[in-house]
């Protein structure tokens, strides 16, 4: 039986490359998403074996769809396939609970090996992660626990991409008076007041691209 695959990036030109190239190797991708909500959607109409998704997407990006994934979908394992090399990100990623974490411009040699491997239950990091970084997060040493819940970093990323709280409130489904709580209780959780600070926080945790 085909291992079943749902690929989650908001550029469709990804989607298709990486589409073609698991086929030829046996995998069925029975589903895509463009970005982390819809993402979550597809998984749990499908429940698929592996998700492969970027980091990078409007709306949820990959690192918060990944920790609801988690929840939602518990057997599905998740890749991250993404340009990022940064070590925020690849810590980060480990936090949420990924099996895999792949750079983009590895893609065609470790993208395969990866998913064979996952499927295995085991983890994946692109010969290109650094060491240090890995050492550094199984030693708990790196950056500091975040105390966000996933509706409170879902929130934070789209303060941080420039929404106000009424779009905030439209995306999530929630009434504009819900988003300024959030708003409030993430901002006081963070101890952090002020629009521009919770920015260089958001990009420093990989929620957003600077």
């Amino acid at each position: 039986m085909k291992t079943q695959i749902v690929l989650a990036d908001n550029h469709v030109v990804v989607r298709q490359g990486v589409k073609s190239l698991l086929e030829r190797e046996g995998f069925l991708v029975a589903g895509e998403a463009a970005d982390g909500q819809e993402l979550l959607r597809v998984a749990k109409d499908l429940q698929p074996d592996v998700a492969v998704m970027d980091i990078g997407m409007p709306v949820m990006n990959g690192l918060v769809a990944v920790r609801e994934l988690k929840r939602t979908c518990p057997k599905t394992k998740a890749i991250l396939l993404t340009r990022h090399d940064e070590d925020q990100y690849v810590v980060e990623a480990l936090r949420a609970g990924i099996q895999g974490y792949i750079l983009k411009n590895q893609a065609a040699t470790d993208l395969v090996d990866a998913l064979r491997q996952v499927c295995r239950g085991q983890v994946y990091l692109s010969p290109g992660i650094s060491r240090v970084v890995v050492d550094a997060y199984l030693s708990k040493s790196s950056m500091s626990d975040d105390p966000l819940s996933s509706r409170e970093h879902e929130v934070l990323q789209l303060i941080a991409e420039g929404k106000s709280t009424k779009d905030v409130a439209t995306l999530l489904g929630i009434s504009v008076k819900t988003a300024e709580s959030h708003r409030s209780r993430l901002m006081g959780k963070l101890d952090i007041h002020e629009t521009a600070s919770l920015v260089r926080y958001a990009v420093r945790r990989g929620l957003v691209q600077p």
